[in-house]
């Protein structure tokens, strides 16, 4: 592949299966959390075990002044940047009476705004090498709905119109812009929140059981790969919702 690529809250989970699947691909990996080094760093360490090129990168996106700086970091240690897969996200759940406004625009800060600021502070990277694409990570509730996740649920609704906008925007740059929008997928979840999403005990795949991170990752390397679909929408959810 010989690109670079940068994938936000890549420290575990789907972030990780992306970031080890593109390096596989022979994309340099800049692999980014807020606060989870440990596992960013063996995230990276894997990565280079694999024979790939990869670095930790701490920032929390929904700062411009930080992405700008991991931005700036990553240029100057591989020397472009061609892939930006916007994956960090938080997912609380609370019904809306218990949700004050700084919760809110805490999850929107993350969710959207993060996407947003990434893709500024990327784009004059992603229109250097003629082969850009970004990818967000969308969610299966923002389609579906979901009880106790409004925040969420709005964040990610959003995460579509601005890939559908951007894919308009970016065109005449030859960036791709598309959005993959994960199901019931099994995570590995921190011990405060040990328990599925509510949703999980909602909704039914087709195909039998959950999906895996690796299945996000394959469709986010698809997407990459490719320079005829952009401003799409592609669910990976066993059947649960049927777009």
């Amino acid at each position: 592949m010989g690109r670079v690529a940068l994938v936000t809250g890549a420290a575990r989970n789907i972030g990780r299966a992306i970031a080890l699947t593109l390096a596989d691909e022979g994309a340099a990996i800049v692999v980014n959390t807020r606060a989870s080094r440990d596992e960013a760093d063996a995230t990276v360490a894997e990565i280079e075990r694999r024979g790939g090129k990869a670095m930790t990168a701490i920032a929390d996106v929904s700062d411009p002044d930080q992405v700008a700086r991991m931005v700036d970091d990553a240029n100057r240690r591989f020397g472009r940047l061609d892939i930006l897969v916007n994956n960090a996200a938080v997912r609380r759940e609370a019904p809306i009476d218990r949700i004050d406004l700084k919760e809110w625009r805490e999850i929107m800060g993350i969710v959207l705004d993060g996407a947003f600021i990434c893709v500024k502070a990327c784009l004059p990277h992603l229109r250097k090498g003629g082969v850009g694409a970004v990818v967000n990570i969308g969610g299966l509730t923002a389609h579906l709905g979901s009880k106790n996740r409004p925040h969420v649920v709005a964040a990610k609704a959003g995460l579509i119109g601005l890939t559908r906008a951007l894919a308009h925007d970016l065109a005449g740059d030859k960036i791709m812009v598309n959005c993959v929008v994960p199901g019931l997928i099994q995570t590995v979840r921190k011990a405060s929140s040990s328990v599925n999403p509510g949703h999980h005990a909602l909704h039914q795949t087709l195909t039998g059981g959950l999906g895996t991170p690796q299945d996000i990752a394959d469709a986010v390397l698809y997407l990459v790969k490719s320079r005829y679909v952009t401003g799409q929408t592609l669910h990976v959810n066993g059947g649960a919702y049927l777009g």
